[in-house]
């Protein structure tokens, strides 16, 4: 009985030692990959700072885009980024908003909106150059926008409203259906609800999530391509009809230059960018960390 005894318990033993192995190995397979990814990124940043940063000054903020390096500057895309966002941001925000509301509070549970609900979901994971082709065709030459700040608004609101559309589903299933139900206890209509009870308490992740779909818009660039979008622009628009040139074309324009003085003043637009889009992430999380300590 005790060599019985004995052997089951090496033999437990041994199986502990082997899980506790694999445990080890799996652990580390982890932390090289997490090590290589950052080491990769840090790699990245620094080739990145180290070259543009000496050409981050007041004049690169100041001068138009030229073929002379020296004289070149972001001025024109800076602006065109601003306009392009200010028809991207409110269309993206009331359409994605207004469609999940429906979606979650008014549409009855049916086939056709299961359907509906899927290909959205699947439109998220669609690679942008697609819907720069649906702007393309839409806005450009059926509506007659042309290369302009409209038609490029309009087709990067396209590209991120499945995006803020399923993060605003999300948002208000996680609303507590006891809240609703004291509401409608207590008299308020449907409307009401939503808009006293169901909105306020999904904001957090209808915003969180609003923002990172808005940080996409403004790096991508293959839209803006297929659009037709100019990467060469010395002057600011006046109006959505005009055309314009974004942050990611002038970047794309430096980039395909021979000149290694071009490059670099990609480098440092890149750093904007970049600034831009740590920037708005951090919005995004100031906006949550603010409304679930509500």
């Amino acid at each position: 009985m005790e060599n019985t005894a004995r052997v089951k318990s090496e033999e437990m033993v041994g199986r502990i030692d082997g899980r506790l192995m694999k445990n080890k190995v799996i652990k580390g397979i982890f932390l090289a990959a997490t090590a290589f990814t950052t080491i990769i990124l840090m790699v990245l940043l620094y080739r990145i700072i180290s070259q543009g940063a000496p050409y981050l000054s007041w004049d690169f903020f100041q001068n138009f885009a030229s073929r002379r390096p020296e004289q070149a500057g972001i001025k024109a895309a800076v602006i065109g980024t601003i306009w392009m966002m200010s028809v991207v941001i409110p269309t993206a925000a009331i359409l994605g908003v207004g469609t999940a509301i429906y979606l979650e509070e008014y549409a009855k549970k049916s086939a056709l909106t299961r359907w509906i609900q899927m290909n959205i979901s699947n439109l998220a994971g669609v690679p942008s150059v697609v819907f720069g082709l649906l702007g393309l065709t839409i806005f450009v030459r059926v509506f007659g926008f042309g290369n302009t700040i409209i038609a490029a608004g309009f087709t990067m609101a396209l590209l991120v409203l499945p995006v803020v559309i399923v993060a605003s589903q999300e948002a208000i299933r996680a609303v507590p259906n006891e809240l609703k139900e004291a509401s409608f206890g207590l008299g308020a209509t449907k409307w009401q609800t939503i808009y006293r009870v169901v909105l306020p308490y999904a904001i957090p992740g209808i915003a969180t999530g609003s923002i990172l779909a808005f940080s996409r818009a403004i790096g991508e660039t293959a839209p803006l391509i297929v659009v037709g979008i100019p990467t060469f622009v010395a002057f600011l628009p006046s109006g959505y009809l005009d055309q314009f040139t974004a942050l990611p074309m002038q970047i794309y324009n430096w980039t395909s230059r021979p000149q290694v003085e071009f490059h670099n003043l990609a480098a440092a637009g890149i750093i904007i960018l970049l600034a831009v889009l740590i920037l708005m992430n951090s919005v995004a999380v100031w906006i949550r960390n603010r409304f679930q300590a509500r």
